[in-house]
């Protein structure tokens, strides 16, 4: 297989038949060693979450896959944590698209003289550019526009995806007794069509249990125990 793409937290290989082939790695982003949704770098390594994000993942692909939601994801296997997936092409460079339930992380770092901590957010939707020396910088609609990254339409639509995905993905967790504060989400295209990329896993996302934050190794187990 050709390698592709090596990536924080994957890396991309070419398959024969024309789709790809994901492999989840260990590490998780985060800053000094604390796990960070949001953030740039590699923070920490964690033995064994590789498996558990792709075990994630296959989970709610299937339950996005029989409500409808288009995906790029095709088959996987867990014991070589490797996930095949569709031929997406990405917006630009990469785009990150986050969607915050709850005002922390970032957010809060950024915005915080003018509200609390862990503050209801009724879905807020922020995108950023995969850019890591520049710190993934946020943009808006009209930025994408005008920079050819993406249409007005293909940000509507992901933005209405971004939020669908996040309340299915929310009120699972919280048939499990997890509030989801806030969910990071790549998106592609294939054609006209936009299509949720990448994985939905503990390590995009920032959960807790009874007010107290859950660590991403402990939260597939919550999940799918």
């Amino acid at each position: 297989m050709e390698k592709v793409y090596q990536g924080k937290t994957k890396d991309v290989f070419k398959l024969d038949n024309g789709n790809y082939m994901l492999k989840f790695k260990d590490d998780v982003t985060g800053t000094d060693g604390v796990f960070d949704p949001g953030a740039n770098t590699i923070g920490l390594s964690i033995e064994g979450i590789g498996k558990a994000n792709l075990k994630m993942s296959i989970y709610f692909f299937e339950i996005l896959k029989q409500k409808g939601v288009k995906t790029h994801y095709v088959s996987a296997n867990l014991d070589d944590a490797t996930m095949e997936v569709l031929p997406a092409k990405v917006f630009g460079k990469g785009l990150e698209v986050i969607c915050r339930l709850r005002a922390v992380g970032s957010f809060i770092r950024r915005y915080g003289v003018y509200i609390e901590e862990a503050a209801p957010l009724d879905a807020y939707v922020e995108m950023t550019l995969k850019d890591d020396a520049k710190g993934d910088p946020l943009i808006n609609s009209d930025a994408l526009a005008a920079l050819n990254i993406m249409t007005q339409k293909q940000y509507d639509d992901t933005k209405a995806m971004t939020q669908k995905i996040t309340r299915i993905v929310a009120d699972t967790l919280k048939e499990k007794g997890l509030d989801l504060y806030d969910i990071k989400f790549e998106f592609g295209y294939v054609g006209d069509e936009v299509i949720l990329i990448d994985e939905i896993a503990s390590g995009n996302m920032r959960v807790y249990k009874d007010g107290k934050y859950v660590d991403p190794m402990d939260l597939a187990g919550y999940l799918l125990d």
